[in-house]
């Protein structure tokens, strides 16, 4: 399976310019682990807005660290003295506190706005900012 993607991204290469590094990117991600943990949704809020919206029931600001760095926003769990000594009087732990990292490629005209933790949901807003010169224009023909 990897090599019929490889093969649709040499297809591609004649056909552009200046994407090389988005090949190599992707040539990298058909690499990656699939994971499960913790479940999210991306909601284009707007034409040029976005969240990442993940569900962290059980987790709260002090337990959750978010970082951007390298066009990778990564989203992971940090484990505290709390976590680590079981509570004795829980009999069945259904709502998991696991460790998870979660990471995703971001563009490079996407900024990251902040985050908010409410209600069990961690909402990432991000936002793609488009400059004048890549705006659609009309080409005067002399």
């Amino acid at each position: 399976m990897t090599n019929a993607r490889l093969s649709i991204f040499n297809q591609l290469k004649p056909f552009t310019v200046g994407f090389d590094d988005m090949f190599n990117h992707f040539e990298q991600m058909t690499d990656m682990p699939q994971v499960n943990f913790p479940p999210y949704n991306i909601v284009k809020t707007g034409d040029f807005t976005y969240d990442i919206e993940m569900a962290l029931a059980g987790f709260g600001k002090k337990d959750i660290e978010v970082k951007y760095a390298d066009n990778t926003l990564t989203v992971n769990s940090v484990q505290s003295d709390e976590d680590k000594n079981e509570d004795p009087s829980v009999l069945h732990r259904g709502i998991s506190k696991r460790q998870f990292k979660r990471s995703f490629t971001i563009a490079d005209d996407v900024v990251v706005n902040g985050a908010e933790l409410k209600d069990g949901l961690l909402k990432v807003s991000l936002e793609k900012i488009v400059p004048e010169a890549k705006k659609p224009r009309t080409i005067s023909i002399k």
